[in-house]
């Protein structure tokens, strides 16, 4: 069965600055990077994905500097790589004064097929950095407008008790291609928590323009086990459908759980036989591969 990796990361430490992979002694939600904080190339990522028979994935942007350096690296990597068919989601403020030249510098890298902006990563780290803000600007609603205009989709992280406010913006660009980063990423996993993100995310399931993504999980449980995660994916699979959720790695990041073996079998496990050309394969390669 062939696979899409429809959410991983790549960087090379020499040819793009990330200032987070750069800080040490710095623990994250998601806990501590220090294991990942070195080079993590395509061929380390390879290696490990096509034992698993992943035939292609999308790189999502990670957090450098200069969000347009990595856009270019990712799409030199891409072309030094033919046989490895890769697309990419790139960093862009769709808030920003610059953001139609943005637009428009992103569209002449063949393989940049979206952006993202993260709204919420985990209540600590968004209590400090005040990124939940973004939901509080008037210019986001229109930045979503103007990207589904120009054919690009938007990857949306964000966390649960964001949700209702986002469906308030979303609603508004039913145009506008949004991918689910992390299944909406459930922090509370306990059994009241499970049932509040499965409330909240029925709003985003009730929008057609919104597909999520099985990816992730393992950031806030870092001990978790096919059992553990199950309750996520039926949730999801439930209230989106086959047809609207994908399978992302969210490598290297989540290798900091397990090893890419591992995450495969245990969602292969958890979802469906019937589901699985759907959800491995056809659901990424119409999001993000397919131009429409």
């Amino acid at each position: 069965m062939k696979i899409l990796d429809a959410h991983h990361h790549l960087w090379n430490l020499s040819a793009v600055e990330y200032p987070w992979l750069n800080a040490k002694d710095q623990k994250r939600f998601f806990g501590d990077p220090s294991p990942i904080q070195r080079d993590y190339l395509i061929d380390e990522f390879r290696h490990d994905a096509e034992k698993q028979e992943v035939v292609g994935s999308v790189h999502i942007q990670v957090g450098a500097k200069n969000p347009l350096d990595e856009a270019i690296w990712v799409h030199s990597v891409s072309q030094e790589n033919p046989d490895w068919p890769m697309v990419q989601v790139a960093f862009c403020d769709l808030t920003a004064p610059s953001l139609s030249d943005d637009i428009e510098k992103y569209l002449s890298i063949p393989t940049v097929r979206g952006v993202r902006q993260i709204i919420g990563r985990a209540p600590e780290e968004d209590n400090e950095t005040g990124t939940n803000d973004l939901l509080k600007s008037d210019a986001l609603l229109a930045g979503l407008k103007l990207i589904g205009s120009k054919g690009l989709s938007f990857d949306l992280q964000l966390i649960p008790e964001l949700i209702p406010a986002t469906c308030e913006i979303l609603q508004d660009v039913p145009n506008t291609k949004v991918a689910l980063c992390h299944a909406g990423s459930p922090h509370d996993r306990s059994v009241s928590g499970l049932k509040d993100f499965s409330r909240s995310i029925a709003g985003l399931a009730n929008l057609k323009n919104v597909t999520c993504k099985l990816s992730g999980l393992g950031m806030f449980d870092h001990n978790w086990t096919p059992k553990s995660i199950t309750p996520i994916v039926d949730t999801c699979l439930n209230q989106f459908g086959e047809n609207r959720c994908m399978f992302g790695s969210n490598f290297p990041v989540d290798s900091l759980y397990s090893n890419y073996s591992k995450l495969v079998k245990s969602y292969k496990d958890i979802i469906p036989d019937d589901c699985h050309l759907s959800v491995f394969y056809s659901v990424a390669k119409h999001f993000y591969f397919d131009k429409v």
